[in-house]
């Protein structure tokens, strides 16, 4: 697929051709564009995929303020991609991490957002604030990165090539810029209290084997009645662990909730 970069005053992305609306993929933490790998050939046969990489991941930026990793600023980061991309409504999906900015989004602009697609996600519905395990982000070293339960390193349900593929990118990663993600960016994701106020089309694709994620998706079903819940088998990376069946519930989703 040929692609469209943007760096600079936003995070860089991608733009996939494709058919359909276009669609924002939003990845979680100490990951990057490799996430959305195997997904990429089916969702471009229903959207315009566009893969956002976080600041400090792939091939972002790394900001020096603390600023930029707001999650207003992230919020107005994507307003701006969406106007480079030329579209009036688009579909937002976000992983892990990037499911609680891509909820915020369908909260403050939900007249921009066709529909919502996130994944399991503690940090986007916690209760209580999550915090950094370090005091301060400066602290924070690539062994403690290397520490954290969802460093691609212990993935043990990804093809072998894209786990060496995304371990590879994780060794790049701007530490400094992802110990503010953790620090800043964590501490205002969680959308627990507003959840039930999001008032577009929403789709939960949860990997039912992550036990502890299972209260949040009962939560998160009684919160917003409206919910779709896809249960599929696998964990935490559910777009990669079951990549097919993931690709299956997003496509039935933007091809129902597509314009005409």
């Amino acid at each position: 697929m040929g692609s469209a970069e943007r760096d600079g005053e936003v995070p860089a992305f991608e733009v996939f051709p494709g058919e359909g609306p276009p669609l924002l993929l939003i990845h979680g933490l100490l990951s990057s564009r490799r996430q959305w790998q195997p997904n990429l050939s089916a969702l471009a046969r229903i959207s315009r995929p566009v893969v956002l990489e976080l600041w400090g991941h792939g091939r972002s930026a790394a900001p020096v303020g603390d600023t930029a990793y707001s999650v207003s600023f992230y919020l107005d980061a994507f307003e701006e991609i969406r106007r480079q991309v030329g579209a009036d409504r688009w579909f937002v999906c976000g992983q892990s991490y990037g499911a609680g900015l891509a909820i915020h989004y369908a909260l403050r602009h939900a007249d921009r957002t066709l529909g919502l697609i996130f994944t399991n996600s503690r940090s986007a519905l916690a209760a209580g604030r999550l915090h950094h395990p370090r005091d301060e982000p400066s602290a924070a070293t690539r062994a403690d990165l290397e520490a954290l339960p969802f460093h691609p390193k212990y993935a043990r349900r990804f093809p072998a090539e894209l786990k060496r593929e995304m371990l590879r990118e994780a060794q790049s990663l701007d530490v400094a810029a992802v110990g503010k993600g953790i620090s800043k960016t964590l501490l205002e994701l969680s959308a627990r209290d507003r959840f039930g106020s999001v008032a577009v089309p929403t789709l939960l694709i949860n990997g039912k084997w992550e036990k502890a994620f299972q209260p949040d998706r009962d939560f998160a079903a009684r919160a917003l009645p409206g919910l779709e819940i896809a249960d599929l088998d696998g964990g935490h990376s559910i777009n990669i662990e079951a990549a097919d069946a993931f690709n299956r519930a997003v496509a039935n989703f933007v091809i129902q909730r597509s314009n005409p």
